[in-house]
């Protein structure tokens, strides 16, 4: 994969980060008191900590599910493994990866599970 698109993508995915976390600050005065007594840090790092129960209850599930995939994404991203379904190995297409910059699978092993789940 493309190193120029990798970074673009990491810049991405740090900045969905920071949205998630910006948005749970405004609208969540439980997590903006979590936030506020932590030491000062960038906002991208505040979801890399550990998460305490607190925290956990603050924040919605699937922000929760989000910020986790996007954490994922972004630790394959150092490994040199980004852009590699989880599944099978191969290369997730990189207009999937626009899409769902923290996606873990191709299109056929995602459809694959999809189906096994219903």
């Amino acid at each position: 994969m493309e190193q120029t698109f990798v970074e673009k993508m990491d810049k991405s995915l740090s900045g969905l980060k920071t949205e998630i976390i910006s948005n749970l600050l405004v609208s969540n005065e439980d997590f903006k008191e979590i936030v506020e007594g932590m030491d000062p840090k960038d906002l991208a790092d505040i979801a890399s900590d550990d998460i305490d129960r607190k925290m956990i209850e603050a924040i919605g599930s699937q922000d929760l599910k989000r910020l986790r995939l996007i954490d994922s994404a972004l630790t394959r991203i150092q490994q040199g493994k980004y852009g590699l379904c989880i599944k099978c190995g191969k290369h997730i297409p990189q207009d999937r990866l626009e899409a769902i910059p923290y996606a873990l699978m191709c299109i056929e092993c995602k459809t694959e599970e999809e189906r096994r789940n219903r």
